[in-house]
């Protein structure tokens, strides 16, 4: 069945993209300051007809924004939220499952834009929600898994930061802080998102967290984990210390 396509409208600070989806799958892909990576990442995304992306840009003084809003004057497929400044890894995903949810998208995907989320990886993720799981987890920690090119202190960070979270929280997962995943829209539909408090680090494991809660299922695929091609890592101390405190949080009921 044909689908009319609106005329475009790029959206300005804190407003959205109007057009429909017109694949059954959308990539939600955050940015700030990643016009050397996003560019080079959307073709990669869009080799594959079943997807569709949507970048939310948080006023990327860069100019991000900008060059996604050229493309989305020339590929219905590339969708864009342009935000009011920083306001963060949590809020930016929330805006687009709130965005996929009104377009009625079957599956959902998070991607990071500086390509240590692989493109390969999608058809992974997407077979695996299809057939199996509410959401599925690009894991660095299953067998086949792995990262590239990183540093003894974050790999101590990451995999201590992963027992952590497990222990605390008694979730089955190797890689509750991965951030390349994919959602079946009942997973989405199941929890509150208003009730998602994480912004930082911590947004992955409280989804991963919401989601067991709600009695769904959730599985992870391997993946290789390089270190990002160009630009500065967003991660940050106080990141970190958000994320130690947010477990504990949940774990006793307060977020």
């Amino acid at each position: 069945m044909a689908i009319d396509i609106a005329p475009v409208h790029v959206p300005t600070a804190d407003t959205s993209d109007l057009r429909p989806l017109i694949t059954p799958a959308l990539v939600i892909i955050p940015t700030y300051n990643e016009r050397e990576n996003i560019l080079a990442l959307l073709p990669r995304v869009l080799d594959y007809p079943e997807l569709s992306v949507l970048v939310v840009d948080d006023g990327s003084p860069d100019g991000t924004g900008d060059l996604v809003a050229a493309e989305v004057e020339r590929n219905p497929r590339v969708h864009l939220i342009r935000r009011a400044g920083k306001q963060g890894l949590g809020t930016a995903y929330v805006a687009g499952f709130r965005y996929a949810l009104a377009r009625d998208a079957e599956f959902i995907f998070e991607m990071d834009a500086d390509f240590s989320h692989d493109p390969r990886y999608l058809p992974d993720l997407l077979h695996a929600a299809e057939s199996a799981y509410d959401l599925v987890i690009g894991s660095r920690y299953v067998a086949g898994g792995g990262t590239t090119d990183w540093g003894l202190g974050r790999q101590l960070i990451s995999r201590g930061g992963n027992v952590y979270a497990r222990l605390i929280l008694g979730l089955p997962l190797s890689d509750m802080t991965g951030g390349y995943r994919c959602y079946r829209r009942a997973a989405l539909e199941a929890i509150n998102l208003n009730g998602i408090r994480s912004n930082g680090y911590s947004f992955q494991i409280e989804m991963a967290y919401r989601v067991r809660q709600a009695g769904l299922r959730v599985g992870e695929v391997p993946i290789i984990f390089p270190d990002r091609r160009v630009g500065a890592s967003k991660m940050s101390k106080q990141i970190v210390f958000e994320a130690l405190l947010n477990v504990v949080k949940l774990r006793l009921g307060l977020m």
